[in-house]
């Protein structure tokens, strides 16, 4: 977390985070933070304007913080304060009140001017109470920001409004004070719409759970609860501490944390994550995280970290407004002066002057990526998508390639029975209850397949004698009186021959990468099983998805050998292959994609391939809810190990990329043209005000458009 710093080292302890309310304008933001900064007490600040969250590193209380936001009406309350948000009616609010009074002046003054004129006393009383009222915040706010020589929006509305006043522009000046603070008060409900995804995120657990301590329940907040203790949840209630079932079966609806629309069952030994819900039956959970370290307490954070994490398309609209206002202002002050030196009619200019101040106003321009940005994040976390970054959402939105790991990733990770190959005579059941006899003492990956095979196949399993293990060839036990031996097929076909018929279906099997283990009797060939990481069912699917969003070239990078990597390759019709590459070799592979393609990705498990992952364009970790690696080290973790969420995530990127130019493009578009009707002399005070409410309404409700792509 980059905090703005002043003075000598900082101390941990030291720092405090807060949650705010009422803000919606970046201008806005960026005051409140200096006005903090100035706190004598407080050596470091930083405002996340996305996530309405204040972090300060010194002493600063409640009531000097909200003194420094008084300004702007922002309230600031803890951020371990779980108090529900009072959240006032859109009516009740005091500047829509102000707005809705300014109204009815307006309207009494366009009643009172068509019967006595623009020029009456009571007309323009009516409207100089509209300006009054209406834009008391406004002025308030201006006055002291001309005083300082600051300019932000509310100071060129304030000197446009007085200017108009001055030249006798009554009517249009009521009618901008009020288009103005309909314009704030939409920006205000947009951006709150906005960062709803992370409100919905921080409620998902419950503040208090049922704690048994010996033989006492207890109701507890969760940040009393301990490492430890024993939660009980019933049917139908959320869970709010991650931990391990102790006893009780049930089904867990962990779409909040994973995404996953299907709940999944949990029995004694299972990982549950704070705020799933318990559907069925009731659990004893031990708990074995601190609140602060829930998974869902570091989604949280790691969302909010993302949504404070500029994009480069952020940090370039920035540095251009830095310079846009002052030119703006420049601008503003040439219409008004030098057009009047050569044609007179000085009343005429100095209201485009008045205009251009207001069609400036930097607002929706500063807004066009954040809010896009914010509203992309947001989205993705709920889907089970954790984004850890504008600029890696930018990036994935350029991606050309994307390279997999195949283990884990394309493939389920466990080996599993595919095929079982029987000689003559000899039933299937009988070749799996005998190696899987043999099997049981083995420790190897391979036997467990075979077991859990016979386990599915409920088949009872016999019972093995003086078992034996043979490195790099296989096993061997008595089993019901007969010498049972399992292992390679090279090492069988050293005692017994295979039948001819069925070697060539065997070499069939070994051409699509899979393991075949063999089976024999004394001097008997019983048969064969094949065995492989089988393909996840929806990779094929996945890749084909990718490619109709613009990813052509898909890579799969692996250490396996190459007959089993060309094959799933095959399958999945990926378009290129690196095989038997141990975790230097997928860097340097990494390397060389990015040299061919420019901009690549690379999906993994977070651990094996974490060099390749760090040197990808963005590495993507399929994170398995709860696992700190996956989140921690990669830019981007599917939470459920679900690759079907790649291709929303790209899709996703895409559009947010599309949204964020389209914005800039409405926010400097529409004043470019309302700024060109300067030269035949029609911009006049609505049109500027109109444009600027326009640009800023446009941008905000295109970003909201993010909210509604899923998967």
């Amino acid at each position: 977390m980059n905090i703005r710093k002043k003075g000598t080292a900082l101390k941990k302890t030291e720092q405090q985070e807060y949650r705010l309310q009422n803000l919606s304008c970046a201008n806005c933001a960026r005051k409140f933070e200096k006005n903090i900064q100035d706190i004598p007490t407080v050596d470091g600040v930083q405002l996340n304007f996305g996530a309405a969250k204040l972090t300060v590193v010194g002493e600063a209380s409640l009531e000097q913080l909200e003194e420094a936001g008084a300004f702007d009406g922002i309230k600031v309350k803890r951020a371990d304060d779980r108090t529900r948000e009072e959240h006032t009616p859109f009516y009740k609010k005091k500047e829509n009140v102000l707005a809705g009074i300014s109204l009815i002046f307006v309207l009494a003054g366009y009643i009172v001017a068509s019967f006595k004129g623009d020029e009456h006393l009571l007309t323009i009383g009516l409207f100089l109470a509209a300006i009054v009222i209406g834009g008391y915040d406004i002025f308030k706010a201006g006055f002291k920001n001309v005083v300082r020589f600051e300019f932000d929006m509310k100071t060129l509305m304030t000197i446009a409004i007085i200017g108009a006043a001055i030249i006798g522009e009554w009517k249009e000046g009521a009618v901008v004070v009020f288009l103005f603070a309909v314009s704030e008060a939409l920006e205000a409900y947009s951006m709150n719409k906005a960062r709803q995804s992370i409100r919905s995120l921080m409620d998902i657990a419950p503040a208090t759970a049922t704690v048994r301590r010996g033989n006492q329940l207890l109701e507890l907040a969760t940040e009393d609860i301990q490492i430890g203790d024993i939660l009980i949840v019933k049917p139908g209630q959320k869970i709010a501490m991650d931990g391990e079932v102790q006893s009780g079966i049930s089904t867990v609806n962990q779409a909040p944390i994973t995404g996953e629309s299907i709940p999944v069952k949990k029995e004694m030994g299972d990982e549950v994550f704070a705020g799933t819900l318990n559907e069925e039956g009731a659990l004893e959970i031990i708990v074995t995280k601190h609140v602060k370290d829930t998974t869902i307490a570091k989604i949280v954070h790691l969302v909010e970290e993302a949504q404070a994490e500029k994009a480069p398309s952020q940090k370039f609209v920035d540095r251009f407004a830095k310079y846009y206002t002052p030119a703006i202002i420049l601008i503003a002050i040439v219409v008004a002066v030098v057009p009047p030196l050569f044609l007179g009619d000085w009343n005429h200019w100095i209201y485009q002057g008045l205009a251009v101040l207001v069609v400036g106003c930097p607002c929706a321009l500063v807004i066009s990526t954040p809010v896009a940005i914010v509203t992309a994040i947001g989205n993705a976390a709920r889907q089970g998508v954790l984004i850890k970054g504008g600029v890696h959402l930018e990036q994935l939105g350029r991606i050309k390639a994307i390279a997999f790991d195949k283990t884990g990733t394309l493939t389920n990770g466990i080996p599993e029975v595919t095929d079982v190959l029987v000689a003559d005579g000899v039933t299937e059941e009988t070749v799996i209850r005998l190696v899987a006899a043999v099997e049981q003492s083995s420790q190897h990956p391979l036997a467990r397949a075979i077991l859990q095979y016979a386990k599915e196949q409920t088949v009872q399993l016999a019972i093995a004698e003086q078992f034996q293990s043979v490195t790099g060839k296989g096993a061997y036990a008595e089993v019901e009186g007969a010498h049972i031996a399992v292992g390679s097929l090279q090492w069988i076909q050293e005692t017994v021959s295979v039948p001819e018929a069925m070697q060539a279906t065997i070499n069939h099997l070994q051409n699509e990468g899979k393991s075949v283990i063999a089976a024999m009797s004394g001097g008997t060939f019983l048969g064969c099983i094949a065995i492989a990481d089988k393909v996840r069912s929806n990779s094929a699917s996945v890749i084909q998805e990718l490619g109709a969003n613009g990813v052509k070239h898909t890579v799969m990078l692996t250490g396996d050998a190459e007959p089993t990597a060309r094959a799933i390759a095959q399958e999945l019709q990926l378009t290129d292959i690196r095989a038997g590459l141990l975790p230097e070799d997928k860097l340097q592979a990494m390397k060389e994609l990015q040299s061919q393609y420019g901009s690549v990705a690379m999906i993994g498990d977070g651990i094996n391939d974490a060099p390749a992952l760090a040197t990808a364009t963005v590495g993507i970790a399929m994170g398995g809810a709860g696992t700190d690696t996956a989140l921690e080290t990669a830019d981007v973790a599917l939470m459920a190990d679900d690759l079907e969420k790649l291709p929303y995530t790209i899709r996703l990127s895409r559009k947010t990329l599309r949204i964020v130019k389209e914005n800039i493009m409405f926010a400097l578009g529409l004043k470019m043209i309302a700024l060109l009707l300067i030269i035949p002399g029609w911009l006049t005070l609505w049109i500027a005000i109109f444009a600027d409410m326009g640009a800023t309404l446009l941008v905000v409700l295109n970003s909201l458009r993010l909210m509604r792509v899923q998967k």
